[in-house]
Order: structure tokens, then C-alpha cells, then sequence
């Protein structure tokens, strides 16, 4: 079969104008990158206001195998399948880091017959967007060591910065830096470290802006770190959120793309899905609502991060309500939960795939507690069996679980179509009664309590010394009535990579607790939650190439 970007290269791409021109977008409302790009206008927003909101559809998926199972994929897919059925479809999805891309994970346009284009930019430095969000994160960095340097008027503790530097690269060496040295004209020595850009607060930031103003006001709240007296430092105080928002007034703009079956997607931000809300842009949501009367959206990892926090985060504070949840479950991520080695998840074993579905069952359940209706996708792969995939049918059917088989990689929007069908049919019959697992009223401890019990199925949750005192601080600071946002692995339910499928009669350790003051969450940390990753052994940068006349090669 043909590779993924060898796939994208073959396609015939429309003008970003007549993709436009489809949802109703005029040339006037277009900022144009090339042919195949553009940046969405505020006007175009404005226009749209009023017009109602389209049925919105998020692909979540069960807890992944370490290659991922397809979420992005069946998005796309689904979302050209519709169109093919003759609906006002829309795409809603995040931006790729170049840090997975030169690394292992791969990128985030979708795969196979299910793609967005152009995939080469949209994987590389696309509208520029990363780099922007990079640019206004280590502004207020470079401020805040400046106001140090220049006599510290503000007391800033050196020994309480919280707040670190970004790179959209994979590079472990950064992790933990001292900055600073070299003498008395170089700073004040400290202890330092790098994050990559997803991780940014900047990033969960942008993605949670309702406009430019909010977006200012949101910058400004960012925690630096502390004074002597142990009150917070915001950027604010550092008078940096003006210059930051400059840098970031094209950034905030969602950008039109299209598949390679020209379906129109919005493609717009993308935070970490462990550390924060793993969602794209409210603003590109928003304004595919207003442009389809079906928007398909994803929320990152498995459904107990990314659909987790898309309800109690994004969904509450953008006042969205979801109509629909597509399931994303495989073969391969079944046998990994039931005990199969991950190198042999391709090799057929239905028993182990039997242990397994204990997993895929309690993400339905999960669904079904936001009250909103479900549709589980099984992503088939080449190597699934004729007894496997009957297994997953039959216990759906045992669970009342509505499914369809999905085959979007190898056909496109027509291996889609049975999904669409599914979906199509469950938006008809079934209402949406979607309401968040917790109320803001609670204290932080007992919304993490609420999500490790209902979601994860922890029997509860211990406090560590660190994440106590924090979190006390956070509370005495007037942030008690914030979301929280679980960094947990994306792995097990639990905090515990290790505990597969369904674990029983386990507890949730919050080792640490970080506030993103501007996001509007507070971060509690479950276990060491990589905010840098580093290369692989063997890195797919290597493989990566362009040849005299410009052609990409090894880009997946």
C-alpha cells in the first residue's frame, strides 16, 4: 500500500477559495496562505453570530496502544463520509507539534484515504501558528529573568519561578537547564528548565479565547511565579500581555484546510492532552458550528483524558453541548488491555481481545454518565480476523452500545459511510442530556475525587504532602472554583501504566498540583508526566528528506 504521504501527493487538492465557497465563505473572509491555506477572518465570525449551531460530534477513542488507534483518522474519515451522504459537514481539529513529527508519534493530519491536506505544511510549520505561540511564551520568560536583572522591583523569588521556556522540538538536553551564567551581565543565575510548546499555558490559553480581548486578559492572568512574601506574579504585573497578544493576533485565527476528499476542516491549536485540555480551538469549534450542521471534532488520547476534558473543560466554558460521542475502539487496543504484548497486538488473539473488552466497556459507560449518546466505531486494520471483530460486534450488542464497522483508512469517506449511517441515525433518535461529571462548587480535592471514582474507577484518591499545600494555596488564593485538568497517563485508567483494561481496587496519587491562572484550570499531577519528550534511538527525522525539485519524502 502506499504510504501515507505518497497517498496526499497524488490527490488533486481544490483552491482554498472553492473549498471556502462550500460552507459559505466568501474570498473577502479568506487571509490566504498560498493555495491550500488560509487563516478564517474575524469578520467571517461576526457575519455568523447569529446562525444557529450545527449537531457537534467528538471522536474520542478507548485507552490507545502506544501507536495510537486512529482517532484523527476516523474523524476525517467520518467527516467525508457524510459529505458523501450528502451533509453539510465540517472537520474540527488540532494542529500537529514538529517535536512528535521528527520524533516516533508521527503527526496529527489523519492517515491512508482519511487525510487532511496539505499534509507536508500542515505537519511542518503550517500558518505559523506554533512558532507564534513559542514567540509569546519566551517574551514573557525573557521579561520576567529581565525584570530580575534590572534590580527586581517586584521581590521576584528566584527559588519559586514556576513558569519555564518552550521549544516545539523534542529535546531532552532541556529538560532541566541552569540559565544565567557567564557573570554578573548575564542575569542571575537560577535553575531552569524547557517544556515543549504544546505544553504551553499559551497554547490551552488560545484554545479556550473567546477573542483577542479575553485572550489579552487571559495572558495577563499567567503565573509567573512568586515574591518574598509569597504572593503570585503574573504577567500582568510584568506589563507583558499586550506585546504577547500582538504576537499572537494572527495565531488566534482558526485555519481552513480541506481532505482529500475535499471536505472543508478547520484545523486550530492543539494542547497537550495530559497537562492540559487536548482540544482544539473553542474559536474554531464555534465557528465550524456556525458553518455546518455537522461538526466532527476529537478530544486527545482516551476518552478518560481527552473526552473527560472536552466536557468538563472546553464544553463548560465555551457553553458547548455535544450531540453525539463516536467511540473509537480496535482490535489491536483490545489485545494490548488484554495482556498482549504490544509488538504482538497484530497477531490474531481473540482471547486476549476478550480480556480486553472490560476497557471498551467502561468508556460507554463513561459516555453514557455526560448523557450523551454513543456510537462505537471499530476501526478495522489489515490484520484484524473475522472472529475478532465479532467479538467486539457481539459485546456491543450485549451492551446496547450502538457500532459501526469503520474502514476509512483503506477507503476513505466510502469506508466511512456505515459509521455516518450509524451516526446519522443516533443524532435522529436519541437527545442529548449532556452535563458535566462535577459542579464548580466543589472543593479542587473532591473534583478529583469525582473524576478518579466516576471515570477511572479508583476506589479514590491520596494527597501528597506537595499537592496538598498547593493545592491549599491555590484554594486560599480564590482558584477553589476552577476545573480540574488530570495529568494521568494515557495508557490505564489508572495513574499506573502498568494496570491494564479495567483495573479494580486501585487508588489515584495526585503527586503535585500547578495552577494555569490564564487557562482557567488547575493541573494535578498523577504521576511524572513527560512535558519535554526526548528522540528515539532512531528518530524519524532520519528518514526524512526533499529532493532537488522539492519533493518530501519519509514524512510518514
Amino acid at each position: 500500500m502506499l504510504t501515507d504521504i505518497e497517498i496526499a501527493q497524488r490527490a488533486t487538492p481544490l483552491h482554498i477559495a472553492k473549498v471556502a465557497e462550500k460552507i459559505g465563505v466568501t474570498e473577502d473572509e479568506l487571509e490566504f496562505y498560498g493555495k491550500y491555506k488560509a487563516k478564517l477572518s474575524d469578520e467571517l465570525a461576526e457575519r455568523l453570530k447569529d446562525r444557529p449551531d450545527g449537531k457537534l460530534i467528538l471522536t474520542t477513542a478507548i485507552n490507545p496502544t502506544p501507536a495510537g488507534e486512529g482517532k484523527t483518522t476516523t474523524t476525517v474519515g467520518l467527516g467525508q463520509a457524510l459529505c458523501r451522504l450528502g451533509k453539510n459537514a465540517v472537520i474540527a481539529l488540532r494542529e500537529p507539534s514538529l517535536g512528535p513529527v521528527m520524533g516516533i508519534k508521527g503527526g496529527a493530519a489523519g492517515g491512508g484515504y482519511a487525510q487532511v491536506l496539505p499534509m507536508e505544511d500542515i505537519n511542518l510549520h503550517f500558518t505559523g501558528d506554533m512558532h507564534a505561540i513559542t514567540a509569546a511564551h519566551n517574551l514573557l520568560a525573557a521579561m520576567l529573568d529581565n525584570h530580575i536583572h534590572q534590580g527586581n522591583s517586584l521581590r521576584i523569588d528566584v527559588r519559586r519561578v514556576t513558569y519555564k521556556r518552550v521549544l516545539d522540538m523534542n529535546d531532552r538536553a532541556l529538560r532541566e537547564i541552569i540559565v544565567g551564567l557567564g557573570g554578573k551581565v548575564n542575569g542571575f543565575p537560577r535553575q531552569d528548565g524547557f517544556m515543549i510548546t504544546v505544553a504551553s499555558e499559551i497554547m490551552a490559553i488560545l484554545c479556550l479565547a473567546s477573542d483577542l480581548t479575553d485572550l489579552k486578559e487571559r495572558l495577563g492572568r499567567i503565573i509567573v511565579g512568586y515574591n518574598l512574601d509569597g504572593e503570585p506574579v503574573r504577567a500582568s504585573d510584568l506589563k507583558a500581555q499586550g506585546a504577547m497578544a500582538l504576537l499572537l493576533k494572527d495565531a488566534i485565527k482558526p485555519n481552513l484546510v480541506q481532505t482529500l476528499e475535499n471536505t472543508p476542516c478547520i484545523m486550530h491549536g492543539g494542547p497537550f492532552a495530559n497537562i492540559a485540555h487536548g482540544c482544539n480551538s473553542v474559536r474554531a469549534t464555534k465557528l465550524a458550528l456556525k458553518l455546518g450542521d455537522y461538526v466532527v471534532t476529537e478530544a486527545g488520547f482516551g476518552a478518560d483524558l481527552g473526552a473527560e476534558k472536552f466536557f468538563d473543560i472546553k464544553c463548560r466554558a465555551a457553553g458547548l453541548k455535544p450531540d453525539a460521542v463516536v467511540l473509537v475502539a480496535t482490535c489491536r487496543a483490545l489485545k494490548y488491555n488484554g495482556g498482549a504484548d504490544k509488538a504482538k497486538v497484530s497477531e490474531p488473539d481473540v482471547e486476549a481481545l476478550k480480556r480486553g473488552l472490560p476497557n471498551l466497556e467502561k468508556h460507554i459507560e463513561n459516555v453514557a454518565k455526560y448523557g450523551v449518546p454513543c456510537v462505537v466505531a471499530i476501526n478495522r486494520f489489515p490484520s484484524d480476523t473475522e472472529e475478532e471483530l465479532a467479538a467486539v460486534e457481539e459485546r456491543c450488542r450485549a451492551l446496547g452500545a450502538e457500532f459501526a464497522l469503520s474502514e476509512v483508512f483503506a477507503k476513505g469517506g466510502e469506508g466511512g459511510e456505515a459509521l455516518a449511517r450509524k451516526v446519522l441515525e443516533t443524532l435522529e433518535i436519541k437527545e442529548s442530556h449532556f452535563k458535566p461529571i462535577y459542579g464548580l462548587e466543589l472543593s479542587i480535592k473532591e473534583k478529583a475525587e469525582t473524576v478518579a471514582k466516576e471515570i477511572y474507577g479508583a476506589d479514590g484518591v491520596d494527597f501528597l504532602p506537595a499537592a496538598s499545600k498547593a493545592i491549599a494555596e491555590f484554594e486560599a488564593l480564590g482558584y477553589g472554583g476552577l476545573p480540574v485538568c488530570m495529568a494521568k497517563t494515557q495508557y490505564s485508567l489508572s495513574d499506573n501504566p502498568a494496570l491494564m483494561c479495567r483495573p479494580q481496587g486501585f487508588r489515584i496519587t495526585v503527586r503535585d498540583a500547578r495552577i494555569s491562572a490564564g487557562a482557567g484550570f488547575v493541573v494535578l499531577y498523577t504521576g511524572d508526566i513527560m512535558v519535554m519528550p526526548g528522540l528515539p534511538k532512531v528518530p524519524a527525522a532520519e528518514k526524512i528528506d526533499i529532493s532537488e525539485d522539492g519533493v518530501i519524502t519519509g514524512l510518514f
